[in-house]
């Protein structure tokens, strides 16, 4: 990984000549993502990740923090214990520059040692599962990772409207894909194109079915307004 992404990150807030990061998705063209989102303030947020924040209590880590506003949000304005943990050591350092307390280069499947009260996985948090067939072993770690009475917020969204319609009213979905929300990212920044990765998108019942499966009770706390919501895994 050449941690595009993460460079993308630190050289905004350092002020280091900062451009759109471009994207582009097995089933979609190229489009301008601006870095400038990822550092909102909680009143800028959409309302599931408002919604989460509110839910979160306790201990919490934040799985794939990214530029840190989650975590920073819940350290600052409601005094919590947070842990936030990305893959990317560019965006892990702007979250030390910025004032997390607690800020690790982490893969979650690697991560030990401590228990929590909340986890978030949040901007598509189930992003990192890659593919289908990974759930199983990224809810068993995260469901070890939780103390009694503990709760995993995580949101995602149903992106079954991307697809074309038959005549009968069906979605014309890729038939080399397990699963339609299977999608295969590109990133480019400053020119530079990133190593292709996977990213999953899981509609609500295909999540639940999964938790169920890995014993976790899963609650739908809301629907947000593009086909995207925010669920509750407990023990």
């Amino acid at each position: 990984m050449k941690d595009l992404f993460g460079k993308a990150i630190f050289d905004f807030y350092t002020k280091n000549s900062p451009e759109d990061i471009i994207t582009e998705t097995s089933i979609s063209e190229e489009d301008e993502m601006s870095v400038e989102y990822l550092f909102r303030s909680y009143n800028k947020m959409p309302k599931i990740e408002q919604k989460a924040l509110q839910l979160a209590k306790g201990k919490i880590l934040d799985v794939g923090c990214g530029a840190g506003s989650h975590a920073l949000s819940l350290q600052n304005e409601r005094s919590l214990d947070v842990t936030a943990i990305d893959i990317s050591e560019k965006a892990i350092e702007t979250c030390r520059l910025r004032g997390i307390k607690n800020a690790k280069v982490e893969n979650i499947l690697d991560f030990d040692g401590e228990k929590f009260d909340t986890i978030l996985l949040l901007m598509n948090g189930t992003g990192i599962f890659g593919q289908l067939k990974n759930c199983n072993s990224y809810l068993t770690k995260l469901k070890s990772l939780l103390n009694p009475g503990g709760q995993i917020l995580i949101d995602s969204s149903d992106i079954i409207y991307m697809f074309d319609e038959d005549e009968d009213g069906g979605k014309w979905i890729p038939s080399e894909n397990d699963y339609y929300g299977e999608l295969v990212f590109n990133i480019t920044y400053k020119g530079e194109k990133e190593e292709p990765f996977d990213w999953l998108y899981l509609d609500y019942n295909t999540l639940q079915n999964a938790a169920i499966a890995n014993d976790l009770n899963c609650e739908l706390v809301l629907e947000g307004e593009h086909y995207d919501y925010l669920a509750r895994l407990t023990i």
